[in-house]
């Protein structure tokens, strides 16, 4: 079978999405967060910078709460204007706003975060085993992290958003790992 192209896998796994039931979507987050929660380099990491979950993603929100529980830091991003984001310390699911293509964005009065270390989370519509990444089209995941190359970066994703082969460009920045809610691809890292 051929490679499916970025535009056949962002419908497909929309799809994927639409026809999954809710409740077993928040079951199979709370085991890709409970998973995530284990790793090492969850554990070490004093900041997560989190993006706010939307359109039946795994539930970051979820995430964030744990994050606060465990005594980390916890920043989310917000789009500030033609292709740039930034990310902005939360205290609280509070400091939320509706933003940019109507996801949940820090509140404007938010501390700006500039992290040199920390741990990422990365969005993604679809993954394969290599850890490739199709993400939503915009680029500001890869811009992001060219400019902090100093951040571990890992993608949660449900099982039905791994395809066996995704295309790929050579300036794409991977996942340095990914957890889903039976298996974690890529390679254990420490911060």
């Amino acid at each position: 079978m051929d490679m499916l192209g970025k535009k056949e896998i962002r419908a497909e796994v929309k799809k994927r999405r639409r026809e999954a039931d809710e409740e077993t979507l928040h079951e199979k987050s709370l085991q890709i967060l409970d998973r995530f929660r284990q790793i090492a380099a969850y554990r070490d990491a004093s900041l997560l910078l989190a993006y706010v979950d939307a359109k039946r993603e795994v539930e970051t929100r979820l995430l964030m709460r744990g994050a606060w529980n465990d005594g980390k830091k916890v920043a989310a991003p917000r789009v500030d204007g033609n292709g740039i984001m930034h990310f902005y310390y939360l205290h609280s699911l509070e400091d939320l706003e509706p933003g940019a293509f109507g996801i949940m964005e820090p509140r404007t009065e938010c501390p700006l975060c500039e992290p040199e270390k920390g741990l990422l989370l990365m969005p993604g519509v679809a993954f394969d085993e290599q850890c490739h990444r199709v993400g939503y089209g915009g680029g500001y995941y890869d811009r992001y992290l060219e400019k902090h190359p100093g951040l571990i970066h890992i993608a949660l994703a449900f099982e039905f958003q791994i395809f066996p082969e995704v295309p790929s460009e050579e300036h794409d920045i991977r996942p340095e790992m990914i957890v889903t809610e039976n298996r974690i691809l890529g390679r254990e890292i420490k911060e």
